[in-house]
């Protein structure tokens, strides 16, 4: 496969105008349903600006590479524009981008054609065929300068390689989320500076294809130090007594000169804890980014179980009228018993699954089992006096807070048992993971919240009965709170933080619980309400685009997604960050005031039918979205007719 078959004329465009990202992003993900690439435009535009909402995707000397790897793509794909002066797509150089090329790539299909997007990658790290495309007059002068380029790139792999004086002088790793574009790019950058400074360097790429160009166990004992650039967990284990230097897949990019020279002048602090130089800050992590990491690996593991668990369990509630008022409510009737059953069985793998992967993030694979034994027994209750008497109907969960503290001590109680394991023969080595680690890790952790169960018990009926003690007055502020909060960030760590503060109290049972619930989900429905709202009846405070792109975030908005305002917000946080905010405070205030609930942790509008008093939910959710709406209408200042395309 060459990268022209993955790219056709139809889906390139020359010397086009774009007003901003927006606009260049639209006629981009045009082109890709133009050729037939993507069965859904809406959903591939959704993902790219997630990925966008992660971190640019413009890796400097004015290009571009937007991403998405997604169900809404029919076959992979390229799309192609050359931008007349570029557009600001928030490039760490600062430089406009004018080349973009933008990747639809299917999920669930075969990898060979993220072989061919990574060659394209690499490429583009040279000037002279980036500035060949620029200067292309036709589609098929595009097309023609890529197949000169990647014919000489095939006719390089293919020569014989000279023969090498020695083994590198320094490795890398570069990995990405998605590992279609950086991971590579990031590479390419890095073994190019380092020839250009006179030393070896070898990059392996963890991409979505698998782990290429691996590095050998004789090239780390020889090499000087190691580069981690990336932005998802990287095992370094196998990098003991080694410098170690982490950074971001970005830094591989446009900062290759810096992470070698750390390197090579012995700057990078030693693997396996030994004092580090103070002169490599970017190593540093705070605690609360590690632990913020950690706490975000449970909670995305989580969520699936908690969402469809959840809706399940509303619906045999919504089903079941016959059972109204009575103490089988829910599972009076086949269909309602068949909905809780099963909602209710996934649900309740909430917190060891939370566990479970909290743990496993600290400790790789061996703190999983450990993490999900301590993150169920946080579930059941289990304590010592249990034992004596087998007697479970005394039994009172620990909850969501003693699922948190399993899965970081199963974590950690792992990772020092890897640590006194060092010391065991190496003929031992094969048993460890399969026998010592979930062996001493369940029964260590077991032991512990046996003992600390109690406790969190305490603790949970204590939060429980303070949520459902609270009077109208403090409800509505904590509504307000928690809705406000899911605007601050919009799926960072204030909208995780309050999402999952909303799961917890819903998994406690409490009617005050459900409360908190509906104020979060109106919260973060708010967000992309406001956009649509101010786009729709505010025409001149915005460009076309902004207006076109407006439309979806009524969808995203109703399905309770956040992240539809993002673009905005990125562009004019000054103005639309605090109006959303406002927005979503007032509706999870209004929602806890007039006593709203739901028994479902998401699905927005789509799960009215479940919510406890939907018609004033829904008039909480458009008093707030209006509110915001109104707020950042007035104080965007309006365009002229020529900007907002309002022009007679």
């Amino acid at each position: 496969m060459k990268i022209t078959d993955l790219l056709k004329p139809e889906g390139i465009k020359i010397g086009a105008s774009a007003a901003d990202q927006s606009d260049a992003i639209d006629q981009l993900v045009a082109l890709q349903a133009t050729v037939g690439n993507i069965s859904d435009k809406d959903a591939y535009k959704e993902a790219i600006l997630k990925r966008e909402a992660e971190f640019s995707t413009a890796v400097g000397d004015g290009i571009a590479i937007p991403h998405a790897k997604t169900n809404a793509v029919k076959k992979a794909g390229l799309a192609a524009m050359t931008v007349k002066g570029g557009v600001d797509w928030n490039a760490a150089d600062g430089k406009k981008s004018d080349l973009v090329f933008m990747i639809a790539a299917p999920e669930g299909e075969a990898n060979t054609h993220l072989e061919i997007l990574a060659k394209l990658a690499q490429m583009l790290m040279h000037k002279d065929f980036a500035d060949a495309l620029r200067a292309a007059k036709t589609p098929e002068d595009f097309l023609a300068v890529i197949d000169g380029a990647e014919a000489e790139k095939d006719a390089e792999a293919a020569a014989p390689a000279p023969a090498k004086s020695g083994l590198p002088d320094i490795l890398a790793i570069t990995a990405c989320p998605t590992g279609i574009a950086h991971t590579y790019m990031a590479a390419e950058n890095l073994e190019k500076k380092a020839a250009e400074m006179g030393l070896t360097l070898k990059a392996e790429t963890q991409g979505s294809a698998g782990a290429k160009n691996v590095l050998t166990a004789e090239e780390i004992a020889h090499a000087k130090g190691i580069i981690i650039a990336a932005d998802k967990n990287v095992d370094t284990s196998r990098f003991a007594g080694k410098q170690v230097y982490t950074t971001t897949v970005s830094a591989g990019i446009n900062e290759p000169e810096k992470l070698i020279s750390i390197i090579n002048n012995n700057e990078a602090p030693i693997q396996e804890g030994t004092a580090a130089s103070a002169s490599a800050p970017a190593q540093k992590t705070s605690g609360w980014h590690t632990i913020y990491k950690h706490l975000m690996n449970g909670v995305s593991h989580m969520l699936p179980f908690v969402i469809g668990g959840g809706i399940l369990t509303a619906l045999a509630f919504l089903v079941d009228q016959p059972g109204l008022g009575t103490a089988a409510y829910g599972s009076s009737i086949p269909a309602a018993a068949l909905f809780k059953t099963i909602g209710g069985e996934a649900f309740g793998l909430m917190l060891p699954i939370l566990a479970g992967f909290i743990a496993m993030s600290i400790a790789d694979r061996p703190g999983l089992a450990p993490g999900m034994v301590g993150g169920f027994f946080a579930k059941v209750g289990y304590d010592f006096a249990f034992l004596s008497t087998l007697d479970d109907t005394t039994l009172i969960s620990g909850g969501f807070i003693a699922a948190l503290f399993a899965g970081f001590a199963a974590g950690y109680i792992v990772l020092g048992l890897e640590r006194l394991c060092d010391h065991l023969p190496n003929s031992l080595e094969g048993i460890k993971p399969m026998l010592i680690y979930p062996l001493l890790g369940t029964l260590i952790i077991g032991v512990i919240m046996l003992a600390l169960n109690p406790i969190f018990a305490m603790i949970n009926t204590a939060l429980n009965g303070w949520l459902d003690s609270m009077g109208t007055a403090n409800i509505v502020l904590l509504g307000a709170i928690v809705g406000g909060m899911m605007s601050i960030d919009m799926g960072g760590p204030f909208n995780k933080a309050a999402y999952v503060f909303g799961t917890g109290a819903l998994a406690a049972g409490t009617a005050q619980g459900q409360v908190v619930m509906a104020s979060v989900m109106v919260g973060g429905m708010v967000p992309p309400l406001v956009i649509a709202l101010s786009t729709t009846f505010f025409r001149n405070r915005w460009t076309k685009q902004d207006r076109n792109a407006g439309l979806v975030n009524y969808i995203m908005g109703l399905s309770f997604i956040s992240e539809g305002a993002i673009p905005f917000a990125a562009a004019d946080p000054g103005r639309v960050l605090p109006s959303c905010i406002i927005g979503s405070a007032i509706a999870g205030a209004l929602s806890a005031a007039f006593g709203c609930t739901s028994p479902a942790p998401h699905g927005g509008a789509w799960v009215v039918a479940v919510i406890g008093n939907p018609v004033m939910w829904l008039v909480a959710l458009l008093v707030g979205s209006v509110a915001g709406a109104l707020i950042l209408s007035l104080i965007k200042k309006p365009l002229s007719p020529e900007e907002s395309g309002l022009a007679k």
